[in-house]
């Protein structure tokens, strides 16, 4: 398949410093007696401060791809360079301690970190605070709603000191109402941090609503089919027509590129 990239977005992304930048990569894992190759050639860039949304259908390889600029997987080719860049993992599930309250959940990376006590009250407060959860410090998350569980969970990913946020369909499994106020809060608090995103979703709409800019993936092996600059001013709203449109135009690349997939 022919690797198709907006040379508009590729321009302007040329302008910002790079954070990660992944050069020819290819994952394969092993099966039993087979292997599995989940990507093929992915040669992607995120500049500092961007917000870059990453579509496909599932099993495409989009979560190997976060694993592999996490540091969690290495690749069988190719080369994954994230600089100085300190990256923190967010999942579709909280993953929260349940024994332990907000603040104490979000303190974790902070006793790791060796930050000590009066140091570790102060900074959970401060992102207590940018999450908008002061009031609920001392709750577990049985106490919490859904959309809570994820501000903690968000909290607790730059409680790690991180400038990177890596998000694995973080709202994939809320309603559409809180699923549209977290893309609020989300965009805050990355505006206010200055941080770099790279947000997985299988939802054109919500990628459209949140990037600037969205790259497409072909089904397994995963390759880079299109990337679309969202020239949208923010703040924007999923429901627009201008959000809607773009949504669908991405959607039909995607459709294209499954039927090319299919002939193969």
């Amino acid at each position: 398949m022919t690797t198709v990239v907006n040379t508009t977005v590729t321009q302007s992304n040329s302008q910002r410093a790079s954070a990660i930048r992944l050069t020819e990569v290819t994952k394969s894992f092993r099966q039993g007696r087979s292997t599995v190759q989940a990507l093929d050639g992915i040669s992607l860039t995120a500049g500092v401060g961007e917000f870059v949304c990453i579509v496909g259908a599932s099993g495409c390889g989009k979560s190997t791809l976060l694993s592999l600029i996490a540091g969690l997987e290495q690749p069988s080719s190719g080369e994954v360079v994230s600089g100085n860049q300190r990256p923190a993992l967010m999942f579709q599930e909280p993953a929260l301690f349940p024994w332990l309250t907000a603040a104490r959940n979000i303190e974790v990376p902070l006793r790791a970190r060796g930050v000590p006590k009066r140091q570790r009250r102060e900074r959970v407060a401060e992102l207590l605070a940018t999450v908008r959860l002061s009031e609920f410090a001392d709750a577990r998350p049985h106490q919490l709603s859904g959309g809570m569980r994820q501000r903690v969970a968000l909290a607790r990913a730059l409680a790690q000191d991180a400038d990177t946020l890596l998000m694995d369909e973080p709202f994939g499994a809320l309603d559409a109402l809180t699923r549209d106020h977290l893309h609020g809060e989300l965009e805050r608090i990355v505006a206010e941090c200055g941080l770099t995103v790279l947000f997985v979703t299988h939802n054109v709409p919500e990628a459209v609503r949140l990037g600037d800019r969205v790259v497409v993936l072909s089904s397994r092996p995963g390759r880079v089919v299109t990337e679309v600059a969202v020239p949208l001013e923010r703040p924007r709203r999923s429901n627009t027509t201008a959000v809607a449109e773009l949504a669908t135009l991405i959607t039909d690349r995607l459709q294209a590129a499954e039927a090319g997939n299919d002939r193969h």
